[in-house]
């Protein structure tokens, strides 16, 4: 409560950050011999937001590695765990060889943090959810960071979603959280851009788990869909290619 009343300064986010990260096992991939840079994609969450679905692939299709480690939803944002589990025989929780092992066959691999993995930040969600401090900046950023540094990333894009049907409601807070996100993670060692994208309205065409998967699966076979997604894709993978700084959509 105290954190959520006083703030923390970037210093102290990095110390809570790099904490948490060790507080369980950090993945190391030097040595796995996965072909190409290890990258991820991290979205804050919103209704119909199903884009880890398509940009994984994508991203391991033109060469890149991505061991995304992702969540559940948020109040009423979907999460994607939840969207994948909607797949029959679909497992989220893997071992690390199983992880590495899809790595290294297809690119990229989205699954569950295991409980090796920033095992503090489950006790302190825990914490937050019940005392009513989940919204603190800097508590969120380290949830965030804290498994995105346990898996062992080389570079990190931030997808901060903002407007009605986003946990961030008003571009002046999506920025604060974008900015300490980049801060904290650069502080800690892991390069890292965001972005700021439009959540007034659901992205795409479906909302709810199985109805999104199919929609994500139709994208990467090119099928017709949704202009407005086709072009967040486009100014994602920009900030991957660029390194562009924190920028308003």
């Amino acid at each position: 409560m105290a954190v959520l009343l006083r703030g923390m300064d970037t210093a102290e986010t990095v110390a809570l950050t790099r904490a948490m990260t060790h507080s369980g096992r950090v993945l190391d991939w030097r040595a796995a011999q996965l072909g190409g840079p290890v990258v991820d994609k991290h979205s804050t969450g919103g209704v119909g937001d199903k884009l880890s679905l398509m940009l994984a692939p994508i991203v391991a299709a033109c060469g890149g590695v991505v061991p995304m480690i992702s969540g559940r939803g948020l109040g009423h944002t979907g999460g994607t765990l939840d969207k994948l589990e909607a797949l029959p025989g679909y497992r989220v929780d893997v071992d690390e060889a199983g992880f590495s092992q899809v790595l290294r066959a297809a690119g990229c691999a989205i699954v569950g943090a295991s409980a090796e993995l920033a095992p503090a930040d489950r006790r302190l969600y825990a914490i937050r959810d019940l005392t009513a401090t989940v919204e603190s900046v800097p508590l969120i950023t380290a949830s965030i960071l804290s498994k995105k540094l346990a898996a062992g990333l080389q570079a990190l894009v931030l997808d901060v979603k903002v407007g009605t049907g986003a946990f961030m409601a008003t571009e002046a807070e999506a920025r604060t959280l974008a900015e300490s996100l980049v801060r904290t993670a650069q502080g800690a060692g892991l390069p890292a851009r965001a972005r700021l994208t439009d959540m007034n309205q659901v992205l795409g065409r479906h909302a709810g788990n199985a109805l999104e998967v199919a929609e994500a699966l139709a994208f990467l076979k090119n099928e017709p869909g949704c202009p407005r997604q086709r072009l967040l894709h486009k100014r994602l993978w920009f900030t991957v290619l660029t390194h562009t700084p924190v920028d308003p959509d």
